[in-house]
C-alpha cells in the first residue's frame, strides 16, 4: 500500500561518528535524529554499514575497525571509540539511534549496502576476482544481516541499497553472471520480503534503493519491474550513489507507473549538490526538483548530505519537502544536469555539455527539460533562463528556440562565465517575457548561424538554468478573480 514519506538518510560516517569525540555524549549520540526532528521528515533511514564493516554490534558481519587496528586516521578512531564508548556503557549504537528516533515520532529504516560484505571470504569479492553473489554464501550472509536488523531490533524496516555501485560499493555479480543470477536475485529479494513482513510482533517493510533507468537495473542482475509486479518490495528510491549532483529531470517515470501498478510507493531521491561537493544545492534549487518529482507522480521524498550542520535555510527546506502545495508558489532554480565527471559506465544519458563545432553552421541542437511550475500564473514575478557557453563572443550568431519560439525578441544580458577567468565563456540570461516555458516538458533548441572566420573552436553549452520567481500578489495592474 503506498504511503507518504519523507525521507532523511544518514551514511553514520561523515556528519556523526566520524566526527564527535569520544567518548560521545548522549546530546551527540542523538544529533542525527535531532536534527531533522520538527521538521517534515518522518522517516530515518540510518546507513548501518560501509563496504567494511557495520555500525552497530552485529552477531553476524563484522563491526567496523575490528579489522584495522592501530588506525591509521583520525576518523576511523573515532567510530570505533565512539561505539566502544556507548557499549562499555550497556548501549547498543543503533538502539540509541533507533529509540530517539521513536521518541521524535519518526520511522526508522535500516539501509544495508549490498555490495560489500565485511568479514566474509575476501576471496568472493569482485574486486578481489570472485564471483560475488553467485556464491550462495554471499546471499546467505547478506539475507542473515537483513534479518538481523529486521528481527532483533525494533526498525520499521529494512532497505537494500543497490544503488551504492559505483562509488560506494562493489556490484553483486560479474557481468558474465548477470543473464543467469537475475532470476536469483529476485529470489533473494523474495525471501526478504517474506522475512520482514511475517515477523512476530509487527510487519516490517522492505525498501530498495535502485537505479533510475530499467536498463541500468537490468544491466546488474536488478528485475525491478517483477519485484513490483509481485509486489516484493513496499517502496523504491531511484538514483545513482556515485553522482551527487540534485536532477530535476531523472528519467525514471517508468518506474512511478509500474510501481503505481501494484501500489508500490516511489520517493525522489534529492540529491545534495549542484556542481560538487563544495556547492551544495540551494533551497530553491530543491524546490525544483521536489515540484518536477511531486508532478512525476511520488510518493514522497528522499534526500541526504545537506550542509552540516544542518540550519534554518536545511530545516526549512526540509519543512517544505514534507507537503507538495508548500512548494508550489515558491522561488524556484531549475538546473540541467552535466555528465558525471567520473565518466561511469553504469551512468544515464545527459544533455550537457554540449559541443557544437565551428563548422556546424545550421546544425540544430536540442535540450530538452521539464519544470514544473504554470509560467502563465498571474503570481509568477519573472523568469530567467540562462545558458553558459564557453567560448562564446558577441560576433557569433545563433539562433535559440524555445519550444519553437525564438528569443530574438526577448531582452539578452551578457555576462561573464567566470570572475577567475573572465574571458573564457559568457552567460546569456534572458529575461522571457513573451516566450516562456510550459509546464512539463520542453525543448530548447540552440543553433549556430556564423562564427567569426579566423576563431575554429568549437562552442561549448556548459550550462542551463531556469530561475522561476513568484510574487505575493498577481503581477498585473488591475486583477480580476
Amino acid at each position: 500500500m503506498r504511503q507518504r514519506r519523507t525521507i532523511y538518510f544518514n551514511d553514520a560516517r561523515h556528519y556523526y561518528l566520524f566526527v564527535f569525540e569520544p567518548p560521545i555524549e548522549m546530546e551527540d549520540a542523538w544529533v542525527p535524529i535531532d536534527e531533522v526532528a520538527g521538521t517534515g521528515v518522518d522517516t530515518f533511514s540510518y546507513g548501518v554499514a560501509r563496504g567494511d564493516g557495520l555500525f552497530y554490534p552485529s552477531k553476524i558481519g563484522l563491526l567496523f575497525g575490528s579489522d584495522i587496528q592501530p588506525f591509521e586516521q583520525a576518523a576511523y578512531w573515532r567510530i570505533w571509540s565512539n561505539m566502544q564508548s556507548l557499549m562499555e556503557r550497556g548501549l547498543d549504537p543503533l538502539t540509541v539511534l533507533i529509540d530517539r528516533a521513536h521518541e521524535k515520532r519518526m520511522d526508522f529504516i535500516a539501509s544495508l549496502r549490498m555490495g560489500n560484505y565485511g568479514g566474509m571470504d575476501p576471496d568472493h569479492k569482485l574486486d578481489s576476482g570472485g564471483r560475488g553473489w553467485a556464491h550462495e554464501e554471499v546471499r546467505d550472509h547478506q539475507f542473515a544481516v537483513l534479518q538481523e536488523l529486521s528481527n532483533e531490533y525494533e526498525t520499521d524496516g529494512v532497505e537494500m541499497d543497490f544503488s551504492s555501485s559505483p562509488g560506494g560499493s562493489s556490484f553483486w555479480l560479474k557481468p558474465e553472471d548477470v543473464e543467469a543470477y537475475t532470476p536469483v536475485m529476485t529470489d533473494f529479494v523474495r525471501q526478504s520480503a517474506e522475512m520482514v513482513r511475517s515477523r512476530a510482533e509487527k510487519p516490517g517493510i522492505l525498501g530498495a534503493r535502485v537505479y533510475p533507468t530499467e536498463e541500468m537495473n537490468l544491466k546488474t542482475g536488478l528485475d525491478v519491474r517483477t519485484w513490483l509486479e509481485e509486489g516484493l518490495v513496499d517502496y523504491v528510491v531511484p538514483l545513482v550513489y556515485a553522482y551527487f549532483v540534485l536532477d530535476a529531470n531523472m528519467p525514471f517515470g517508468w518506474l512511478v507507473e509500474a510501481a503505481h501498478e501494484n501500489e508500490i510507493s516511489v520517493y525522489g531521491m534529492l540529491q545534495p549538490y549542484r556542481l560538487n561537493a563544495s556547492d551544495n544545492a540551494t533551497a530553491q534549487m530543491m524546490r525544483a526538483a521536489a515540484a518536477n518529482f511531486w508532478a512525476l507522480g511520488v510518493d514522497g521524498l528522499y534526500t541526504w548530505f545537506m550542509s552540516w550542520p544542518l540550519g534554518e535555510t536545511d530545516r526549512g527546506v526540509l519543512a517544505d519537502l514534507g507537503d507538495p502545495e508548500l512548494v508550489k508558489q515558491k522561488d524556484k532554480h531549475y538546473f540541467l544536469r552535466k555528465s558525471s565527471d567520473q565518466k561511469s559506465e553504469h551512468d544515464y544519458p545527459a544533455f550537457l555539455p554540449l559541443e557544437i563545432p565551428s563548422s556546424d553552421t545550421g546544425g540544430v541542437h536540442q535540450i530538452p527539460f521539464s519544470i514544473a511550475d504554470d509560467c502563465e500564473s498571474d503570481r509568477v514575478r519573472s523568469i530567467k533562463l540562462r545558458i553558459n557557453i564557453t567560448d562564446l563572443v558577441t560576433a557569433d550568431r545563433l539562433e535559440i528556440l524555445l519550444n519553437g519560439r525564438s528569443l530574438a525578441s526577448e531582452p539578452c544580458r551578457r555576462t561573464f562565465n567566470s570572475r577567475r577567468t573572465p574571458y573564457s565563456g559568457q552567460w546569456l540570461e534572458f529575461d522571457l517575457q513573451e516566450v516562456r516555458p510550459v509546464k512539463g516538458q520542453n525543448t530548447l533548441q540552440i543553433t549556430l548561424q556564423e562564427r567569426p572566420k579566423l576563431l575554429v573552436s568549437p562552442l561549448r553549452v556548459e550550462e542551463v538554468e531556469i530561475i522561476v520567481g513568484y510574487g505575493v500578489f498577481p503581477s498585473a495592474l488591475n486583477y480580476d478573480e
